[in-house]
């Protein structure tokens, strides 16, 4: 079965390109490090602007909310219409939110601020994948691991950098300079990316041998959709609320609760290095299942067990759930081959969606019943994973097909 404009003269690219790899990693370690930021600042800006945890969840789905409905769209329109230079408009946005963020003076502003950092990862993310994908020679779980530990690194530094810098909110223009220094560096991959375009290089794929009917395919993508929601409605707690809970809990202060954040962040880090490769060992299918319900016995214990041994649990909780997104995305790409756009922005988009209602659900909830109560109540999120039993076995072989 092929997919997409196929050129059987002209050459594929089986070499796996690390140096693009690298560079396109550590552009999601620099976007998602200042997204990240957002977050961690909380506490900072509920003190001056007097925010309820509501309105720390509508600021969490503004930005959510705009990657989620933008990110799909923009993945199906780069399909068609692949645009090299979108990851430099992508940094670009990034850096004026930033700048809103550090300057504000009204909440309306902190809502704008926000709203551009979700614009430039809606923008960021469809066409990273894609080039993740183009320059892995066929070692398509391993790219993605690599592309989503960047991500994910970024993620866990950003808690860090602001408990250790971050004591004023004007200090956040500073974070332009990594925008910057993103932007310099992704010139030379879009470069790269628009020599691809111009030869019209054809990608060594692994693509059905025999296809799902679309019934079957529906399902599959439902039963995903499913597991991507258990694990983001998690995480949405954990990212959000966590500090707030562990302040509560423990009577720590926020420099101490944010390191906490940072060593769940660290263990999700570490845990995406590890869900790729294993996922082209053995297949998607059985990473997913671990991933999901393998976290379980330690999300029940979670909020009942000392500061020490939660800090232990953190890293084991956050790298038995990074696993999943890494296999999570290869097989939606096996199911839809030809559609690397469409699928990483539909995903993409439905971590950030999912994200975003959760965010603004769970603080109003946790507004009514308290942090204790509903750390209690999303302990109980893994449970879900069970789906994952519907998931159909995939087999393969490799065959020529363009993505671009």
């Amino acid at each position: 079965m092929k997919s997409g404009a196929t050129n059987d003269n002209s050459p594929a690219i089986k070499e796996t390109f690390i140096a693009v790899i690298l560079a396109i990693s550590f552009g999601h370690l620099l976007n998602d490090f200042m997204q990240s930021m957002l977050p961690a600042i909380y506490p900072l800006l509920s003190i001056n602007y007097n925010l309820s945890l509501l309105q720390i969840g509508i600021i969490t789905a503004t930005y959510q909310s705009i990657g989620s409905v933008l990110q799909p769209l923009i993945g199906i329109y780069t399909d068609k219409n692949p645009l090299p230079c979108s990851l430099l408009f992508a940094f670009a946005f990034m850096m004026i939110g930033l700048l809103l963020l550090a300057n504000s003076f009204h909440y309306c502003v902190l809502l704008f601020g926000a709203a551009c950092i979700g614009f430039g990862s809606s923008i960021f993310h469809p066409e990273a994948s894609r080039i993740t994908r183009l320059a892995s020679g066929g070692r398509y779980g391993f790219a993605q691991s690599i592309f989503q530990v960047g991500g994910n690194t970024g993620t866990a530094l950003g808690p860090l950098v602001a408990a250790l810098f971050i004591i004023k909110q004007d200090r956040l223009a500073w974070l332009t300079v990594a925008a910057f220094i993103g932007f310099l560096l992704l010139t030379s991959v879009c470069r790269w990316y628009a020599g691809i375009l111009k030869k019209r290089i054809s990608v060594e794929k692994n693509v059905l041998r025999i296809a799902l009917s679309k019934k079957n395919t529906r399902r599959a993508l439902l039963v995903l959709i499913a597991l991507m929601f258990t694990k983001y409605v998690y995480l949405a707690s954990m990212s959000n609320f966590y500090t707030f809970f562990s302040m509560e809990k423990y009577g720590i202060n926020l420099h101490q609760a944010q390191y906490l954040l940072f060593l769940y962040l660290g263990g999700i880090a570490i845990g995406t290095v590890f869900g790729g490769p294993m996922a082209d060992r053995v297949g998607a299918g059985p990473i997913i299942w671990i991933s999901i319900l393998g976290v379980l016995p330690f999300t029940l214990v979670l909020p009942h067990v000392s500061l020490t041994t939660m800090a232990v649990l953190s890293v084991i909780i956050g790298l038995i759930l990074a696993s999943a997104f890494p296999a999570i995305l290869v097989f939606a790409q096996e199911l839809m081959p030809g559609k690397v756009g469409t699928v990483a922005g539909l995903f993409f988009g439905l971590s950030f969606g999912i994200g975003a209602i959760a965010s603004a659900g769970l603080g109003a909830l946790g507004d009514i019943i308290g942090n204790q109560k509903l750390f209690t109540i999303c302990s109980f999120l893994p449970l879900l994973g069970c789906v994952a039993i519907l998931l159909p076995r995939l087999r393969s072989t490799p065959e020529s097909t363009s993505i671009i």
